[in-house]
């Protein structure tokens, strides 16, 4: 399997609504690798290591996010392979 890669900044009301916990459990359920984040300006960065299917899933996933969650915008940055084995949080 070749792996991809995406990177997704994802801005609205994703912080304190349980979004980086969300994003992992819908990552490891498709099988990808990688990490998410808070950042400081109030977004969440989310770096997915895996098949295109799984991750245009996760892309068409992040858009809606957890219920408490209000996404606004979800962009797609350019990004290399970092490595990550699994998925999980990072702060």
């Amino acid at each position: 399997m070749e792996r991809r890669v995406v990177r997704l900044r994802i801005t609205g009301r994703v912080q304190g609504v349980g979004y980086r916990w969300w994003a992992e459990r819908q990552a490891r359920a498709l099988g990808l690798d990688g990490w998410v984040r808070n950042c400081p300006d109030g977004s969440v960065e989310l770096l997915a290591i895996g098949d295109e299917v799984a991750l245009e899933r996760m892309a068409e996933a992040c858009r809606g996010g957890p219920p408490a969650a209000a996404v606004l915008g979800v962009q797609t940055l350019g990004a290399d392979d970092d490595g990550s084995i699994g998925f999980g949080a990072r702060s």
